[in-house]
């Protein structure tokens, strides 16, 4: 059962992200400009990770993609599954998602969903010697953009 954060359910209001809990997969649909999340007792406690961690690692994941529209960060959200574009987006928000996690003090540990895109990241990693760095850097973006958009602290992300 996923337990609610207050300062983390904050941090997400505070984005306006829209956010839709109806569909059967965690996504960003960029041409809709909305999040859509599984309903969130859909998450459970798996063997490396709680309920809690699953949703709001997910979350953020999301929000993450969400922060490349045009108006936001812009980020070139077009890639198809498989492609470099691709790859390159899931580790920004993948390297996003993890150190919002650790700001916001969630666990952040590995999920089964990791081993799909890791073939992909290892070919733009292979590709690209400098890949690792230009996604950290647009996952510190992604972060920034994002505690700008609401009444927190930045270094403690405690709610003021």
């Amino acid at each position: 059962m996923v337990e609610r954060i207050a300062t983390v359910d904050a941090f997400i209001a505070n984005s306006q992200a829209i956010i839709e809990h109806s569909s059967n997969r965690a996504c960003y649909a960029p041409g809709l400009d909305t999040i859509y999340m599984p309903p969130v007792h859909s998450f459970i406690d798996t063997p490396g990770s709680t309920a809690t961690e699953n949703y709001y690692s997910t979350l953020l994941h999301e929000t993450a993609h969400w922060s490349g529209h045009p108006n936001r960060c812009n980020r070139k959200l077009d890639g198809r599954f498989g492609s470099n574009a691709y790859a390159f987006e899931e580790l920004i928000a993948e390297l996003s998602a993890a150190f919002l996690c650790a700001k916001l003090e969630i666990s952040h540990t590995p999920r089964p969903d990791h081993a799909a895109y890791l073939a992909s990241w290892l070919t733009v990693l292979r590709d690209d010697k400098k890949a690792i760095l230009t996604a950290a850097s647009e996952a510190s973006k992604v972060v920034d953009f994002l505690q700008i958009l609401h009444p927190i602290d930045a270094n403690t992300l405690s709610v003021q």
